[in-house]
């Protein structure tokens, strides 16, 4: 095949492996309820017999299932492209590819398309369900096939750029981090390019292309093209300007990386020689460094274990900060971002979630890293006790993000100072952002011990924070859609957050169940549920509270069974397979 080997095999073992059937059928689930749940938000337990009602319901349906599937498939081709190279590069087999007489291209391609077979039955998996939209009216068919082909050519986009960050960095948190924080600057100048060009006449033309290459503006085309028709006439649905310039960055990106492949990789270190002592030359003392009364935390914060490039994500970061805030203060702020929020309380969201995927993607990979690297049965065989590794890892963790950490905090600060948020409220929201913090990181750290796969523990890790994110997105927009009543809110959502417990469960309880963790998975969707409700309702302390019970609980949860020598030792290592 045109991709080589690597795909051939991906396409061939993935189909015996049971998760490959429950993925598949676990997002059909999650499709249908989501579709359960906007329904009973819409209309409830009333019996609707009226075709315009089914029409407008099937339109609504289409518009969030289509952003949520955009916004699924971009994250995770991102992910799992970036990851699937990286975790190579981590067990030092990527070498060993080099070594055959796989072409360049077959090893780019192959690694591509073998990351994004999983996300490719995904989007196959949803053309039933999408087209059974159809059936309820409100959406034409062509609506249908451009929103797929506009994920299609997405994910391709997405994962070449993950492919060619994973090839260029030699760090698991680098690929992750660089290609995320990418592709966020990616979409942020794209948006800035489109504003100056309203402003400028002389960049007038570049507005139009711009739009083209960000496919949230082409998506928004098919599913309003009301709103973008120009002229009287019968409205054509179409996005082929957009899916051919998508088409086109894939490209350029996947011959840039084969390109450049052979220089990146296999790094020159690798044939360095060893240089000997010349004769007559005496031995010097090398440079001794003190190490502290806790080793894992001085390697963590005083060697480079995470690669030499970690500056240049925090500046990429604090870039997209300083965008983000600066477009939040030159907006109107009497106007409510969704009738609920504020622009800055809005720009503390976005950087409060882009901050906590960082610090989870670093926990992950700080458990997964010396997996791979065959490092942590031998710290494990060391005098090292279990609180001081766990610990030590905690302490590297929030000192290497530290920067990305206070970001979001310097925004409340800054919004106390200008008047629009009290003291009280303000502590509250600090006290919960703390709490979010130490449970994805605990979080991270939980799955790294838990998945012998380095590439399930980031997946699992990084998509967990992602779908509660998600979740909560939708919470919130479906709810302010109802303004019901909280009993028949809760009816309404029963089903959506039954699922998500069980998704938490599945995620928290992999290896090594316990009560408290089923617990936790039980409990934190219902009370996150309460959190909005009680937000939306004007309540601040309530919601501070339930945010420190729902999320504080499950991170004890998490690190005590952690810090156990015995289960270290035994439970969550690959010591076991002996």
């Amino acid at each position: 095949m045109f991709a080589g080997p690597i795909f051939s095999r991906e396409a061939l073992t993935t189909p015996r492996q049971v998760k490959h059937y429950v993925m598949r059928a676990g997002y059909v689930a999650l499709l249908f309820v989501l579709i359960y749940t906007i329904g009973q938000a819409t209309f409830g337990w009333q019996a609707v017999r009226n075709v315009g009602d089914f029409a407008r319901f099937g339109s609504l349906v289409f518009q969030i299932l289509s952003v949520i599937q955009l916004t699924l498939i971009l994250f995770f081709s991102l992910l799992l492209a970036g990851g699937g190279v990286a975790q190579e590069k981590d067990r030092q087999t990527l070498i060993l590819l080099f070594m055959t007489e796989m072409h360049d291209r077959e090893l780019v391609l192959g690694k591509l398309f073998a990351s994004l077979l999983n996300v490719g039955v995904a989007l196959a998996a949803s053309v039933p369900v999408f087209s059974m939209l159809y059936l309820l009216g409100g959406v034409t068919l062509a609506q249908i096939g451009w929103c797929l082909a506009l994920c299609s050519v997405t994910s391709l986009a997405a994962g070449c750029w993950g492919v060619l960050v994973a090839f260029w960095r030699e760090k698991t948190f680098q690929t992750i981090a660089i290609s995320v924080v990418g592709a966020l600057l990616y979409l942020g100048g794209i948006e800035i390019g489109i504003q100056l060009s309203k402003h400028f006449p002389a960049m007038a033309v570049a507005g139009p292309w711009l739009e083209l290459f960000n496919p949230y503006r082409s998506l928004f085309r098919v599913l309003d093209p009301l709103a973008y028709q120009t002229d009287v006439g019968v409205v054509h649905v179409t996005a082929w300007q957009g899916v051919i310039a998508l088409f086109g960055l894939s490209v350029v990106l996947i011959v840039f990386t084969t390109l450049r492949l052979r220089v990146w990789y296999p790094p020159r270190t690798v044939f360095q020689p060893v240089e000997g002592k010349k004769e007559g030359e005496t031995a010097t003392s090398a440079k001794v460094r003190n190490v502290w009364t806790n080793p894992i935390l001085w390697r963590e914060i005083c060697t480079r274990a995470y690669g030499r490039k970690g500056i240049l994500i925090k500046l990429a970061f604090l870039l997209i900060a300083a965008l983000v805030f600066q477009f939040a203060i030159s907006a109107d702020q009497g106007v409510l971002a969704g009738g609920v929020i504020t622009p800055v309380g809005l720009a503390f969201v976005v950087l409060s979630f882009i901050a906590l995927l960082l610090v989870n993607a670093q926990a992950a990979t700080s458990l997964t890293s010396e997996r791979d690297a065959k490092t942590l049965e031998l710290l494990l065989v060391t005098d090292l006790t279990a609180r001081e590794f766990l610990f030590g890892k905690i302490g590297g963790i929030l000192y290497n993000t530290k920067e990305v950490i206070v970001v979001p905090l310097l925004v409340a600060g800054w919004s106390v100072w200008q008047g629009n948020m009290g003291v009280e409220g303000t502590i509250y929201l600090v006290v919960g952002y703390i709490v979010l913090v130490a449970f994805t990181t605990m979080l991270g750290l939980h799955s790294g011990l838990s998945y012998e796969n380095s590439r399930s523990a980031i997946a699992n890790s990084l998509g967990t924070v992602f779908f509660l994110f998600v979740g909560t997105s939708i919470f919130m927009v479906l709810l302010i859609q109802t303004r019901a009543s909280f009993f028949l809110q809760f009816q309404s959502f029963i089903v959506f957050i039954g699922v998500g417990s069980i998704g938490l469960y599945a995620s928290l309880t992999q290896k090594n169940p316990s009560l408290a963790l089923t617990l936790s998975a039980g409990l934190l969707p219902f009370l996150t549920f309460y959190a909005i409700t009680e937000y939306l309702l004007g309540g601040t302390l309530g919601v501070s509270l339930v945010v420190t019970v729902g999320y504080g609980f499950p991170t004890v949860a998490m690190l005590i069974p952690a810090i156990s020598e015995f289960d270290v030792a035994l439970g969550r290592t690959t010591l076991d397979k002996g």
